[in-house]
């Protein structure tokens, strides 16, 4: 099916480093990747989501939208972290009508907020295996306050925020939209700055969710309380630049101390998932996010989790013209574009 542009959204995520813009089309041929960029967010302007300089950081936007050449205003955005739960819950079956009117009573049981303040919203999966006359429903509740952030943040850019998205569900999406399941367990797992995201997949729907507040700024701030350097600094000496006060073997010792964080919060989220399926083993981890990108990272993680990891390449079902994207730009830039092509992905009046 051929959408017309009036269904169009464009991805942004909005991340506590960097702001991603993405923009797809449908073609004959295809799914194809219209538009791409990225800015820089100053640290302190979004911290563990919060937005602190929504006018600093409304402004970045603008300009990433001038220089991606983005014309199109309906965006999709998304939250994640502490602020957003998702839950999935058993409730009697019911037609949706009826949920709709009694989920904010089903929610409490589940929700640690006060429920007048947040945002709810469901989707029915289907009938619960062992419960007769039960239905499962994947339950979605973020603070209002938080949602109202960044739909105020997206239209003091200048833009229509259309849909506001989970980053766990973006993520998925570009996932479904890439890779063939085949009804495999998979570990979603995107690094990000100060967040990372766990979505875990089974027999193609997800089971389990987590946000932790770890990601790649740890590494920089190591780097950064030892060198007193900038965060820009500290970022090319993550990924590898010589620094004569940071000898090598210093700076892996750092990466490695992090890394080690990581997988283990990762495994215990994995060992949360097999608590519950004993009888089901993740048969691949896919990455994405900046952290992706860590080799040292990539290889203790499938020590830890007994299981191959790899990094999510969110362009490769779509056609990419090389003509207006190096192909070596977006080999490098894919794993921090995952959630910006997942958010690409929906259309105006999204469910």
């Amino acid at each position: 099916m051929l959408f017309g542009k009036k269904d169009i959204l464009v991805g942004l995520d909005i991340g506590s480093r960097a702001v991603k813009v993405a923009e797809i089309s449908d073609t004959k041929n295809g799914r194809r990747l219209k538009r791409f960029g990225m800015a820089d967010i100053p640290p302190g302007a979004i911290t563990d989501g919060a937005i602190s300089d929504p006018d600093t950081v409304a402004q970045i936007i603008r300009q990433l939208f001038k220089t991606a050449n983005v014309k199109e205003t309906n965006v999709a955005v998304s939250i994640g972290g502490y602020s957003v739960i998702v839950k999935k819950i058993n409730v009697q079956t019911m037609p949706e009508a009826q949920l709709q009117e009694t989920i904010h009573f089903e929610a409490e049981q589940y929700i640690p907020f006060d429920i007048s303040d947040v945002n709810l919203d469901f989707q029915i999966l289907g009938e619960a295996e062992n419960n007769a006359g039960q239905m499962n429903v994947f339950l979605v509740a973020a603070k209002k306050e938080m949602v109202n952030d960044y739909v105020n943040l997206v239209t003091l850019a200048g833009l229509n925020p259309c849909v506001v998205d989970v980053e766990a569900f973006a993520l998925q999406n570009i996932y479904e939209a890439n890779y063939d399941i085949q009804g495999e367990n998979v570990a979603l797992i995107d690094i990000g700055a100060s967040k990372t995201s766990l979505n875990i997949l089974k027999d193609n729907s997800s089971v389990f969710m987590r946000d932790v507040a770890l990601g790649c700024i740890q590494i920089n701030q190591k780097i950064m309380s030892l060198l007193d350097c900038t965060y820009d600094q500290a970022e090319l000496i993550k990924f590898g630049e010589e620094n004569k006060k940071l000898p090598a073997d210093e700076r892996r010792q750092i990466i490695s101390a992090v890394v080690t964080d990581w997988c283990t919060e990762i495994r215990r989220a994995l060992d949360f998932f097999y608590t519950n399926y004993p009888d089901d083993q993740i048969k691949r981890i896919i990455l994405s996010g900046g952290g992706a990108n860590i080799a040292e990272f990539r290889k203790l993680l499938a020590s830890e989790a007994s299981a191959p990891v790899e990094t999510l390449n969110p362009f490769n079902g779509f056609n990419v013209d090389e003509k207006s994207f190096e192909p070596e730009y977006i080999r490098q830039i894919g794993p921090q574009a995952a959630i910006a092509m997942g958010l690409a992905l929906r259309r105006v009046d999204d469910k």
